[in-house]
């Protein structure tokens, strides 16, 4: 239960985000609410697609759908009477980071996959959808930034997996992998954590 709770604040955070980032554009209410739908259900839908499941999770259960409808419309009005856009943005996205990032990982294990597979799964709902939104938005996606994005869903989903070999009975695991992975994003945006010049690529100059 508590896993798809966190989910249905995961997909209410990554709807607000997918139309913070278009919202400036002129765009009508149903293209927000679908790009807010995109980007809240993209991460999921492919990680399904993936692992071959039989039924993709918000057809399986269309309230995922609903709850991604109606925080992009909520989100459509309310952005509207919000200064301060861009800190709702990054903020909401750690959240939604921190939240797909954990529930896949746990939903993964759940379905007998390998802790390797967990976590590769976890990562990549995590961050899919913001690269989907980011994409359809025209912005500079968050995952290639220099700052920890990736890292901190690869450190939480590894968390979650020690967390659930080591205290599988736990109800509260779920929540410290998602409390450590919104920290984490929180510091490297207050803090502009990243890798050290030697760790990261460099072009070549032609002089």
């Amino acid at each position: 239960m508590t896993s798809y709770i966190l989910g249905m604040f995961g997909i209410a955070a990554f709807a607000i985000t997918g139309v913070i980032s278009s919202g400036k554009k002129g765009m009508d209410l149903f293209s927000l609410v679908f790009l807010g739908m995109v980007t809240s259900l993209g991460g999921g839908t492919i990680r399904d697609v993936i692992l071959s499941m039989e039924t993709v999770y918000w057809v399986k259960d269309t309230s995922y759908l609903w709850v991604a409808a109606m925080s992009s419309m909520f989100a459509f009005f309310a952005v509207r009477v919000i200064e301060n856009r861009e800190g709702l943005f990054n903020y909401a996205d750690a959240f939604g980071l921190a939240l797909f990032t954990v529930v896949a990982t746990e939903r993964v294990l759940l379905y007998g996959f390998s802790p390797t597979i967990a976590i590769t799964m976890g990562v990549i709902t995590g961050i899919v959808g913001g690269i989907i939104r980011d994409v359809l938005s025209h912005r500079s996606p968050l995952v290639l930034g220099r700052e920890f994005y990736a890292t901190p869903a690869f450190l939480g989903a590894f968390l979650m997996v020690i967390l659930e070999y080591s205290i599988p009975d736990h109800e509260f695991n779920a929540i410290y992998a998602v409390s450590f992975i919104f920290v984490l994003r929180v510091l490297a945006m207050k803090k502009g954590l990243y890798y050290p010049n030697w760790l990261l690529y460099q072009k070549k100059r032609h002089d």
